[in-house]
């Protein structure tokens, strides 16, 4: 593990410092809206509005990235994001707050595509579960610290969001002043969306489920947890427990991966998490203990999917068209994430906070179903 985090240490430092915004902004206004007693409906809403600017913006991406160039377009996507984060701090809007959220998901997802399409084309396949695994331990440690900071901040006033406009600014760093040889802007090839899935659809509705279900988790799973009758403190411990568990397993999974059929272990994620999500449905009173060790369950098995699917798609993708690749994989991702949110937040507005987690076994079954069945791939 330490080899392969020597390999790309700009990218890596640089994700942990995004997702520690990242993290630390989703659990803020999640605890904030709620305590203005603003519903679950409208929470969903917004961080929906992020991943539908994250699934327009892998579009801008594409284009952006073959115009300048990796590190300029992450430069002026990182500019963007700071932008929109001290924006919200200036108006207190909740229809504004959607529009400044879906561009922040479009500035965000230039930075992801940036970033895995980088690790991707300079890394061979029988490397690329552990090189993903690091690149998701570090998205995991940035939220899971993201998370736990707002404990700083009890009063959940607008110094969390300073906080997360100094890390994105920070993350600049690594990226612009690295070494390290950096991919050629890629020649121009077409997005599209038709030609991956009919060469690696396993791949994409893995990406669009482990969406939905991430989605519905960074947006409500705070709700859910006040729902619980916990504390702020409890809240950012249960939430933080999930992505903790997730990133301590990322490195094990993606060495499994690139041992065995990925495909395979897909298959186990989906069943583990049928199980494990059915106990969170509200047929018994967890105490606060057996929820952190049933959420520590739930984010081994949904947060490595993404990795796996990941590493399904670019076995089979020729390295002049891993960005274009990049982009619709998180076009995917981002279209479950949008839905997720929405979808469950409606769900618990009506029927109660555990439907959560009754949406998140749906898609585990949706999941188990498709990769169960073999699709004949084009030639």
């Amino acid at each position: 593990m330490i080899s392969t985090l020597a390999n790309f240490p700009a990218l890596y430092l640089s994700t942990l410092l995004i997702l520690v915004s990242t993290g630390l902004f989703n659990t803020y206004m999640a605890l904030r809206l709620s305590a203005d007693g603003i519903s679950e409906v409208w929470i969903g809403a917004l961080i929906a509005a992020y991943y539908l600017g994250l699934v327009f913006g892998a579009r801008v991406a594409h284009k952006l990235i073959i115009r300048v160039g990796h590190i300029r377009a992450f430069a002026a996507a990182a500019v963007l994001a700071i932008c929109m984060v001290l924006a919200q701090m200036l108006i207190d809007s909740h229809w504004v707050w959607l529009l400044l959220r879906a561009v922040a998901g479009l500035s965000l997802v230039t930075q992801y595509v940036v970033i895995e399409s980088w690790l991707n084309e300079q890394t061979e396949n029988n490397r690329r579960g552990r090189v993903m695994s690091v690149y998701l331990i570090m998205s995991g440690s940035g939220t899971a610290l993201g998370q736990l900071a707002i404990t700083l901040y009890p009063s959940l006033d607008l110094r969390p969001l300073v906080f997360v406009a100094i890390c994105q600014a920070l993350s600049l760093f690594p990226i612009v002043l690295t070494r390290q040889t950096h991919p050629p802007a890629p020649m121009p090839a077409p997005l599209d969306f038709k030609y991956f899935f009919d060469l690696v659809p396993h791949a994409l509705v893995t990406a669009f489920l482990a969406g939905c279900i991430s989605g519905s988790f960074y947006g409500l799973s705070a709700v859910y947890a006040v729902k619980q009758n916990l504390s702020t403190a409890q809240v950012a411990v249960f939430t933080a427990t999930s992505v903790i568990a997730g990133l301590m397993t990322q490195w094990p999974m993606g060495w499994l991966a690139d041992r065995f059929n990925r495909r395979h272990i897909v298959r186990i994620n989906a069943t583990v998490l049928i199980v494990l999500t059915t106990l969170m449905w509200g047929w018994i009173s967890w105490p606060f203990w057996m929820l952190l060790i049933l959420a520590a369950g739930l984010g081994v098995f949904q947060f490595t999917l993404y990795a796996l699917a990941s590493g399904v798609a670019n076995d089979k993708i020729a390295s002049d068209r891993r960005v274009s690749l990049a982009a619709v994989f998180l076009m995917a991702y981002g279209i479950g994430a949008c839905l997720g949110p929405i979808v469950a937040g409606a769900l618990m507005r009506f029927a109660g906070a555990s439907m959560l987690y009754v949406f998140s076994t749906i898609c585990a079954l949706i999941l188990l179903i498709v990769m169960s069945k073999q699709v004949k791939v084009p030639a």
